[in-house]
């Protein structure tokens, strides 16, 4: 394989945009349903990305839609602040939550060809204060957001500001969401729905390592969700757990300023601590056995660091504070549950129902497909198989899982299977299956981010699959047909 040096790609990718009219894909040929006695009072709790597209469909299929959102502006995780919270490492029940947990510097990990919802396609536009780069930083893809909710209408059906304290479903079969102001309010307004779809994300409770000795050892913790900008791991020596994309980018950064950096992780398996190539500074370990009262940090491999910083880059827990269900719908190691296909508990289906809890998937398009399912079936269009039928799907899954010994906290991880995942909920809305391009762009992606991981974003050699992704998009926006082929 021959890749492109990063000036050539880049140099490539921006001329491409440069000779394309690049405006937003226009909705106006979407058939919007007539209400009808099957059309449904929703509640969607987030607006976000799996939020804004769920309203969109049910909006599409002729629902009622009213979006809850605890922020004054729209996108979710994708709204950058530089607040932390009160607690570095995300424990304290009574902390102030930091909603975000972007970090100024991130760039998607994903072409923005692949990331986009399906029928909405993620280009370049030609505004000031865009970033026309294939990976761009986190603001183009909140401004992607917030033109997807401006060109489909969706502004005026979010109440910002307005914090989800409890649904609870009611004798009459109908949910009750209390919901109040966010700041300075200390009275809820109670309301009825006829079904509630949960989109609130889950980058927002951090999951820290269970490490023996925690309690004495003297140094600072840290959770990623409260990282920002290296400035603060100046002349520090950090170790970093994990290995995930947030793993990776932070502790290339923080190498610059940190005075050593020390990553800990499963996937470290020499047995004994390896240099990063390229990097004087950071070196590779295995799991940490123990913490001690000195300061140290003892490694599985026998070594050992005296730090002054743990940065747990260790994920996150699902999170629903607000949802009373009587102990139906539970959070177990990790996994909700029990999900029908993760999105519907058979117990509450299909008034009750999870958009956007799959990881290490493509988001968008996802999200876009299940909340489409969603919408055809709260109108009737779609049919749920029985409550038993959904409970033997679930448990054959859960079986599945065990004699495979995979964890539990793995449930909602469709690495594997995101594709199959993706297709079967098309055949079931009778959508187009996933495109072949986005397939073959996501797989090459993944590979050059584990086997180039500084250089990924900025260097390629799928120019083929870009010109693809174009043709597709023409469909969605005429004005691309004019730049069919991109220039060698």
């Amino acid at each position: 394989m021959i890749l492109r040096s990063v000036i050539s790609s880049n140099q490539s990718y921006s001329r491409t945009l440069t000779n394309m009219t690049l405006l937003s894909p226009t909705p106006s040929h979407f058939h919007m349903p007539q209400n009808s006695p099957k059309n449904k009072n929703v509640a969607v709790i987030g607006a976000g990305s799996a939020g804004l597209v769920t309203a969109r469909e049910l909006h599409r299929e002729g629902h009622s839609v009213v979006v809850f959102e605890r922020e004054n502006q729209l996108g979710g995780t994708w709204v950058y602040t530089p607040a932390t919270e009160s607690d570095p490492i995300g424990i304290d029940p009574n902390r102030e939550i930091a909603h975000s947990s972007l970090y100024l510097s991130l760039r998607v990990n994903l072409p923005r060809e692949v990331m986009g919802y399906r029928d909405y396609p993620f280009v370049a536009k030609k505004k000031p204060n865009r970033d026309p780069r294939r990976y761009p930083g986190h603001k183009e893809v909140l401004d992607y957001l917030k033109d997807f909710a401006v060109d489909f209408g969706l502004i005026g059906l979010v109440r910002f500001g307005m914090e989800v304290g409890h649904v609870g479903l009611l004798e009459n079969g109908k949910w009750k969401v209390s919901s109040k102001k966010r700041e300075n309010d200390v009275v809820f307004v109670h309301e009825e729905y006829d079904a509630v779809v949960i989109c609130n994300g889950h980058y927002t409770e951090p999951r820290t390592a269970d490490i023996p000795g925690l309690e004495v050892w003297p140094g600072k913790q840290i959770h990623s969700h409260n990282y920002r900008v290296p400035d603060p791991f100046r002349d520090q020596v950090v170790v970093l757990i994990g290995s995930a994309a947030s793993a990776t980018d932070i502790s290339r950064e923080i190498a610059e300023v940190a005075k050593e950096v020390h990553i800990s992780s499963r996937s470290a398996t020499s047995g004994v601590p390896l240099k990063l190539p390229g990097y004087d500074n950071v070196w590779q370990h295995s799991m940490i056995e123990s913490v001690g009262i000195d300061g140290g940090v003892n490694f599985r491999d026998g070594s050992k660091v005296l730090a002054d910083i743990i940065l747990h880059c260790t994920g996150y827990k699902y999170h629903f504070p607000f949802l009373e269900t009587n102990g139906i719908v539970t959070v177990d190691d990790n996994r909700v549950g029990p999900l029908y296909k993760h999105i519907f508990p058979p117990a509450f289906a299909p008034s009750l129902s999870f958009v956007g809890l799959p990881w290490k998937v493509i988001p968008f398009p996802l999200c876009e497909l299940q909340s489409k399912w969603i919408a055809g079936i709260l109108s009737g269009r779609i049919s749920l198989p029985s409550k038993e039928d959904m409970n033997a799907d679930i448990e054959a899954f859960y079986s599945s899982m065990e004699a495979s010994c995979i964890p539990k906290r793995y449930t909602h991880n469709m690495d594997d299977y995101q594709f199959d995942y993706d297709d079967w909920l098309a055949a079931e809305c009778g959508s187009p299956l996933s495109e072949e391009w986005r397939k073959q762009m996501y797989f090459i992606s993944r590979k050059n981010k584990k086997t180039q991981p500084e250089t990924y974003r900025d260097q390629w050699d799928d120019d083929d699959l870009i010109i693809q992704a174009h043709e597709d998009f023409v469909k969605y926006i005429p004005e691309l047909a004019q730049a069919q082929k991109l220039p060698r």
